[in-house]
């Protein structure tokens, strides 16, 4: 039987995955988007596992939420990318720091 500690460990592994994505490639803005829905993935794990576990609905409404701000997330972090390569040429993190004002 899958126990609350299988939830959790996945979560974890996840969580360790996209933390090591963001600070181990700096380089490539869409991994390091992908880092951060990774994270947030885990952390609707967590949630919902821990949710089914008290039996309450509270952790599963958050997770809700949580997949609405992640949807928000990349649709505008993609949007912001694809603005950025049609007037710099590249996506690559070093040029971002070019837009200021």
């Amino acid at each position: 039987m899958i126990g609350l500690s299988h939830y959790l460990t996945v979560a974890a592994i996840l969580f360790t995955l996209g933390v090591l994505g963001i600070f181990i490639n700096r380089k490539n803005v869409i991994v390091i988007l992908m880092s951060v829905e990774l994270i947030l993935l885990a952390v609707n794990i967590n949630l919902v596992a821990f949710s089914t576990h008290l039996d309450d609905i509270t952790g599963q409404v958050f997770a809700l939420f949580v997949l609405t701000v992640a949807a928000a997330e990349a649709a505008i972090g993609l949007a912001i990318l694809v603005v950025f390569f049609r007037n710099r040429g590249s996506i690559a993190v070093e040029d971002v720091s070019m837009m200021k004002g």
